[in-house]
């Protein structure tokens, strides 16, 4: 800060000086003004982790409106839910997008982290899928059903599965019951947790599974019309914490640089993306 302001005199000193002689201080306004473009032209870079191809598109509109701001956005995709906040807690990421505030809350406790939320992105929904049935209704017992092996999806597809009679959680559970929590099971359901991104190719063998939204869209199906039962067709029944957000360290989230980039994600054109890209599924969860 010192240096640009002792830049700044000398080229206000040296226009004085020129303007006195009579050259009108045009070299010294013509240096300074080289020398403040040289500068805009370097933009400042983003590295920001996603997960699911509907997601990079998304990302990458907002991505060609923040360089009319001069920030570069460097998108960098994963396949799974493990690894992105990894990165970020570790410094190869500025931020990420892709958990809702459960998931996030989770991975803090987990690992002695402080990731945090700096704005809202939108609600996905969880469904159950199935290439056998057309009502979750028909589903037979001692069927096998897949759900996501990790704590908090897990635990909504649970309580999925108790939304629609399925199954009946021990109440004291909260928000994140476990397979043992369940304390009734009428139809003797086989009940499999696999890695969320295996959910959509386990249709092949499994009588049903509840499958994330991301992964649902990029295996070709259409949750809104494919998926026998979203969680948020009961929207007022989904807790706030299976918001997803963009994730940034603690001590980022005052950074003016990332609060732009959550302004630019949080548009009309975002929007008007995410209905597009996942068959009008997602709830844009900022408004």
């Amino acid at each position: 800060m010192k240096k640009s302001k002792l830049f700044g005199s000398l080229v206000l000193t040296a226009s004085l000086f020129l303007a006195a002689c009579g050259n009108g201080g045009t070299t010294a306004d013509s240096s300074a003004a080289e020398s403040s473009s040289t500068v805009a032209a370097e933009p400042t870079t983003v590295k920001i982790g996603l997960v699911s191809e509907s997601a990079v598109e998304i990302w990458e509109a907002v991505a060609e409106r923040l360089a009319d701001e001069n920030i570069e956005l460097e998108i960098v995709k994963f396949t799974d839910y493990n690894q992105p906040n990894i990165a970020l807690d570790n410094g190869e990421l500025d931020l990420n997008a892709f958990q809702h505030v459960a998931f996030l809350e989770n991975y803090n406790a987990n690992n002695d982290a402080d990731l945090t939320p700096i704005g809202f992105t939108f609600v996905s929904p969880l469904g159950i899928y199935s290439n056998n049935y057309t009502e979750y209704s028909e589903i037979q017992d001692g069927d096998t059903i897949a759900i996501p092996n990790d704590v908090t999806n897990g635990g909504r597809a649970l309580l999925l599965l108790q939304a629609i009679d399925l199954i009946t959680l021990d109440n004291a559970t909260g928000t994140t019951p476990t397979v043992g929590d369940i304390v009734e099971n009428p139809k003797n359901l086989n009940i499999e947790e696999l890695d969320a991104a295996q959910l959509p190719r386990s249709l092949e063998d499994a009588g049903a599974a509840v499958i994330n939204t991301n992964f649902a869209v990029d295996a070709g199906l259409v949750p809104t019309e494919d998926a026998l039962y979203l969680d948020t067709d009961n929207i007022q029944e989904v807790l706030d914490i299976y918001k997803n957000v963009v994730a940034a360290r603690a001590e980022d989230v005052d950074n003016e640089v990332y609060k732009k980039v959550v302004a630019a994600y949080q548009t009309e054109e975002t929007k008007a993306l995410i209905a597009e890209t996942t068959a009008n599924t997602d709830i844009p969860a900022w408004d």
